[in-house]
């Protein structure tokens, strides 16, 4: 029997296991669930060591992370699997359909808080290991698991952890399923992300909040200045108005744009998705190129003044906004944002004083598409769904990859098995069965495929 034969015949076994994973309530961002995701990392460490790893249970100065190794063939490559265990709150708990801490099956579904974010994907690659382990006895590469509890609530100890153990997690390549394919029966490698930048800006007027009819037209309202500011970060076609901003931003090849043009798309659904009425961006660029392949500035929120029931006219004394830039290769949040400073410095008026906090980011990755790594993961999703993988990029950041870059010096493949409909960080999360399954294949082909690679 081979290994994906195996995983046939133990469908149902590894679907209940994966229930009992999902049963431990492992909410990294509520104390009240410190033990249960203390809990968790200890069953994940004793199930990995239960199919022949060597596991172990790390403390982070957080919540605890998992390592686990095997030892390949000598001259085998090195993959590092990385997931968490931990998950988001559960709440408004009122709109499941049923408890988010008790899995059920449901159209081919199975419903449970984390079950795609992130316990059923990084488990397929648990189920993968084993089922290599249980047919050859043995895994064809090394391999390592680094998985974390701390991903839901920002990863505030990983970047550290990493730092302190960079020779025990030292790799070839690192594998993470941590997303979507592209679309239903639509596997998709993920070669890019844009990076980010944050930044907070505050106006501040008056020491105090004055009466309007006393003092309005003579004191500057920082709402009202804060709006002006605002409305001049964008041309009225998209284009973001910041002086440099575009200096340094990576232009995507006629490979990258050919890759897109072969996803299906449909612009209108795409529209009707968003609830909105029209699409608005950048000219000269689709929807999907605009999201994947450029930079944005946007303001996420904005505060100021009074918003309680009724009227209160007054002359605020403060106002405040949110800022992100979304960053393409080439581009750092460093630079981008002492841009942005600059630029809110130049055109803030003088009577009002301008406070710009930066909050940090990460820098965009870009996976090499010329090298052996992602022809291999498209052969290992080609046996484990049945078609060749489309190649994509996203628009968001997964901030771990470039610590695994930089600290480790490795690039990462990310390998999605849930859909863009599995309701991640919402009510009834879920995932399709079939996937789960699916990626537990695409695994085994995975650490195939990946020992042919020679270093």
């Amino acid at each position: 029997m081979d290994a994906l034969d195996f995983l046939a015949q133990h469908e149902t076994e590894h679907l209940e296991q994966l229930k009992e994973l999902l049963r431990i309530p492992s909410v990294s961002a509520q104390s009240e669930h410190a033990a249960d995701t203390r809990r968790c990392a200890g069953w994940v460490a004793d199930h990995l060591r239960g199919i022949g790893l060597s596991a172990e249970v790390c403390e982070t100065g957080g919540h605890p992370a998992v390592i686990a190794e095997y030892q390949g063939p000598a001259g085998a490559p090195t993959v590092l699997v990385y997931g968490h265990y931990d998950v988001q709150p559960a709440d408004p708990v009122e709109l499941w359909q049923s408890a988010p801490f008790d899995p059920i099956e449901s159209d081919g579904y199975l419903l449970a808080r984390g079950v795609t974010d992130d316990k059923g994907q990084f488990f397929a690659h648990v189920k993968g290991a084993e089922a290599c382990l249980r047919t050859a006895g043995a895994i064809p590469c090394s391999v390592k698991f680094l998985i974390e509890g701390e991903e839901e609530s920002g990863s505030a100890h990983l970047n550290p952890f990493i730092e302190a153990n960079r020779e025990r997690l030292a790799a070839d390549v690192v594998v993470i399923s941590d997303g979507c394919q592209y679309g239903p029966d639509m596997p998709a490698i993920n070669f890019g992300l844009r990076g980010l930048a944050f930044v907070e800006v505050r106006l501040t007027g008056p020491d105090r909040d004055l009466h309007s009819g006393s003092y309005g037209g003579a004191v500057a309202n920082p709402v009202n200045m804060l709006a002006r500011m605002i409305g001049q970060l964008h041309f009225a076609d998209g284009r973001i108005r910041v002086p440099g901003f575009y200096d340094r931003v990576y232009t995507a090849t006629a490979w990258e744009r050919e890759q897109f043009a072969r996803l299906p798309f449909d612009a209108k659904a795409y529209r009707r998705s968003t609830g909105a009425p029209a699409l608005w961006g950048e000219p000269g660029y689709t929807p999907l190129e605009r999201t994947w392949i450029r930079p944005t500035l946007d303001v996420n929120g904005i505060t100021g003044g009074y918003q309680g029931e009724g009227g209160k006219t007054i002359i605020p004394a403060w106002a405040s906004a949110k800022i992100t830039m979304r960053l393409v290769p080439d581009m750092t949040p460093e630079d981008t944002a002492a841009k942005l400073e600059a630029y809110l410095r130049q055109i803030c008026p003088p009577s009002v004083r301008l406070e710009v906090i930066h909050h940090g980011g990460a820098p965009a990755v870009q996976v090499p598409v010329d090298g052996p790594w992602l022809e291999a993961a498209a052969r290992a999703l080609e046996t484990g769904f049945g078609r060749r993988p489309f190649f994509t990029k996203e628009g968001g950041s997964i901030p771990v990859v470039g610590t695994f870059k930089s600290v480790l010096g490795i690039d990462t493949l990310l390998i999605g098995f849930g859909q863009q409909t599995d309701n991640p960080h919402s009510p009834n999360e879920r995932m399709l069965i079939r996937d789960f399954h699916r990626g537990g294949r695409t695994s085994v082909a995975l650490f195939h495929e990946l020992a042919g690679v020679r270093r």
